[in-house]
């Protein structure tokens, strides 16, 4: 009990005991005011017997009001219930005062003692209104300067207080958090827990669930909020947001648990509040990964990632880079991305990295033959590729060189060469492809289940396919960002658009698991959650900047580009599906290629593709991979809900689901 009184003295800091002072000095100049009036309507009391109870009364009414809490609320906290503590505390003291005079056989008229209470209720309530005025005032003028902003606090839990703790304390200190602290001012919690309501975390009040957000916002002239819930669905994030959206708030987040960091580059929670993202908002947790087994995969081994600057492949080298590789290869045509890449591993881990970037085209049969022979990698990720689907629609035999002949080149080679495993990366466009590049990549899926097939060498074939990356080059949330920034209108292609997304760290960590688990030829599909709408991605992209979606951001629906389905597939039914140690990545089964017939259709393919016979090139397409239909018999076979006939075809965009319910049942 004494160590804890003790530790309660040190945190009463001077901003309290000049509260104090000022309380003892309004009941002291009370105590006078109610002896001039008591003179003007009686008689007066003298000085010596006067003393006593404005002594007695001061201390009283300290102790009082101390046990009442009006010494422990901030002054920029207070609230209307705070001034009732005031009046609480000086009933007690009073009544003490009074009690004391009875036991001392003092005479004290009644009307001093109502006027000295009345009067010491008004001073010292008075003081901390006006107080609390002063300090908001200079708070504004102060705010400008370092850029304070009044804040809202969603979530009343254990991560709120740390938020608080550090925001606190980071304004004692000269610290590095200091200048992020800068940002925030917080005035009130909101909490769904309605016991939580009136009670306080770090002097700031819970006043109220979600629902009353726009209603406190306003009332409290509220500038941001922060989502301090880390452990949060993605149902209730997106729920917030639509919320702060309706009162016009910028919000930010603090990640989810399982991706808090806590060491020397960031050692607070205040350092990792970011703003609300659009993955946060894809209705499904971040995958987990097994980063034991994906470290034994990748450490000691030779690592090469073609297109290693792209969005997947650079993310691809970042990744590995963390689990000890013996060397990576980039390979890439871009030099600009290639040396990007380069650049930053080089100033992340210096001569600690063994990194080796080169400049060169996977249609190079002879340069990647070249490569492989100089650096003999063990592990091959290949995620070179053109995907952008209406370019390729307009340069078809760009995507046949690029993607299949490409892939061709580079897995033979690995197959020539023993290379331990080639990780192919797909696409949900391969899935009954209504366009070049799906079809393309249909193909490249069909050439690595071919070398599987074969046996031929030790080399360990496998695919991963997985839906659209946000933030990758030729995603639509750039071009979101862009047209809301530049004041137009967002467009859509179609109301009922809907594709698969994940994020980037997701799509590399699936490639780099599904290397470690394969044994040769299965195609890993990730288990996305339901597809989302693109216009709903639009509407919630438009939120985040704090503007309301078709009012302030017009959203124009402009058609179907060529080439493009209206919904994106996972999986074909005659693939399969088959769990896995990690519960959200599946395998579709292997198909079986015709191997007297695949190599002479590709040899053709080639041909007609290397001679730019682009006719002949898209008719050997279609041929090859048989799913391949036109984007309007897709799409006219949706929207009438019939089943499409081509061989292979998946029945429902909810197969994928349906078969993991199924799966999570047994």
């Amino acid at each position: 009990m004494k160590s804890k009184f003790m530790k309660y003295v040190q945190t009463f800091s001077t901003r309290k005991f000049l509260l104090v002072l000022a309380d003892c000095f309004i009941l002291m100049i009370a105590a006078l005011i109610a002896n001039f009036c008591n003179a003007l309507f009686g008689k007066a009391l003298s000085a010596d017997i006067l003393a006593i109870p404005m002594v007695i009364g001061t201390i009283c009414s300290f102790a009082f009001l101390f046990v009442c809490g009006a010494y422990s609320k901030m002054w920029r906290y207070f609230r209307s219930k705070d001034y009732l503590s005031c009046a609480g505390g000086l009933i007690g003291g009073f009544s003490a005062m009074y009690l004391f005079t009875r036991i001392l056989e003092m005479q004290i008229p009644h009307a001093f003692m109502i006027t000295y209470f009345l009067i010491s209720a008004i001073g010292i309530c008075l003081f901390r209104l006006i107080f609390r005025r002063t300090f908001i005032e200079v708070s504004e003028i102060c705010k400008h300067s370092l850029q304070y902003k009044r804040t809202m606090i969603i979530g009343g839990g254990s991560a709120c207080k740390m938020l608080l703790t550090e925001i606190e304390n980071a304004r004692k200190t000269q610290s590095k958090s200091n200048q992020v602290s800068a940002e925030y001012l917080p005035v009130c919690i909101i909490d769904d827990d309605r016991s939580k309501i009136g009670h306080e975390i770090m002097g700031v009040e819970v006043i109220g669930t979600t629902a009353d957000l726009e209603h406190f916002a306003k009332k409290l002239e509220i500038e941001q909020v922060i989502c301090a819930m880390p452990s949060a669905s993605e149902e209730d994030r997106a729920r917030v947001l639509n919320i702060c959206a309706k009162a016009k708030l910028p919000a930010k987040t603090i990640p989810f648990i399982g991706c808090l960091i806590f060491d020397e580059k960031e050692p607070t929670l205040l350092n990792q509040v970011r703003d609300i993202k659009v993955e946060d908002l894809l209705g499904r947790d971040p995958v987990q990964f097994n980063c034991d087994e994906i470290r034994r995969f990748i450490s000691g081994k030779v690592c090469m990632v073609t297109g290693g600057g792209g969005s997947i492949g650079s993310e691809l080298v970042r990744q590995i880079a963390k689990y000890n590789p013996k060397q990576i290869i980039i390979i890439d045509i871009y030099e600009n991305n290639a040396y990007d890449i380069q650049q930053e591993l080089m100033m992340q881990y210096g001569d600690e990295l063994n990194l080796v970037t080169l400049i060169a085209s996977v249609r190079d049969y002879y340069r990647i033959n070249q490569i492989y022979e100089k650096y003999q990698p063990q592990i091959v990720f290949h995620a070179a590729a053109h995907k952008h689907v209406p370019l390729m629609e307009v340069s078809p035999i760009e995507a046949i060189k690029n993607n299949i002949v490409g892939t061709f080149n580079v897995a033979t080679l690995a197959q020539f060469h023993n290379v331990e495993k080639f990780v192919m990366i797909s696409t949900d466009k391969a899935v009954n492809p209504t366009n070049v590049m799906g079809a393309s990549k249909r193909c490249c899926e069909m050439i690595v289940q071919y070398l599987a097939q074969q046996k031929e060498g030790k080399t360990e074939f496998v695919t991963t396919r997985f839906g659209n990356v946000l933030g990758s080059h030729g995603s639509v949330i750039p071009l979101f960002k862009r047209q809301i920034e530049e004041g137009k209108a967002v467009t859509v292609t179609h109301p009922n658009m809907t594709r698969y997304f994940m994020t980037i760290p997701e799509a590399v960590s699936l490639v780099m698991e599904a290397g470690a688990i394969a044994h040769g030829g299965e195609i890993f599909v990730l288990d996305m959650g339901k597809p989302v709408r693109i216009v709903t991605l639009a509407e919630n992209l438009i939120r985040m900047y704090g503007k309301v979606p078709y009012e302030e951001v017009k959203i124009e629906f402009v058609g179907l580009r060529p080439g493009e389905k209206i919904k994106e597939e996972l999986l074909m039914d005659c693939e399969g599906l088959e769990k896995t140690a990690n519960k959200l990545i599946f395998i579709g089964k292997q198909i079986d290629i015709d191997i007297d017939t695949f190599g002479v259709k590709l040899g053709i393919l080639r041909d007609a593709a290397l001679t730019n016979n682009e006719a002949l090139a898209v008719a050997e397409l279609h041929k090859m991979v048989d799913t391949f239909i036109t984007p309007e018999e897709y799409n006219t076979a949706v929207f009438s809900d019939q089943p499409n006939e081509a061989a292979c075809h998946s029945k429902n965009t909810d197969l994928f689901d349906d078969t993991h319910n199924a799966l999570a049942a047994i």
